[in-house]
């Protein structure tokens, strides 16, 4: 357990932190989930507005250092190729 000060100010920091980062990362992946549904489905237009608010939480999650940015920019171009692979 923490002795001093600095460092029950820094537990308490890295808890509050890691619950907002938990938050991210949940969103992120639930969003990831959504669009992977829409594929399996074959519907082409629900998984393009799935990907359309998909981007913008993995790229947040990117810019908050939860991923990195290769990463998201990974995510985000296969899922945009296998979006527009649908026939």
């Amino acid at each position: 357990m923490a002795n001093t000060p600095s460092a029950k100010k820094a537990a308490r920091k890295i808890a509050h932190r890691t619950a907002i980062n938990k938050t991210t990362r949940t969103r992120m992946r639930s969003s990831l989930r959504k669009v992977e549904e829409a594929i399996a489905s074959g519907d082409k237009d629900a998984a393009r507005a799935a990907l359309k608010d998909a981007q913008p939480e993995i790229m947040k999650a990117a810019s908050k250092g939860i991923v990195h940015r290769n990463t998201a920019s990974r995510k985000v171009s296969r899922l945009s190729h296998r979006v527009e692979a649908l026939a």
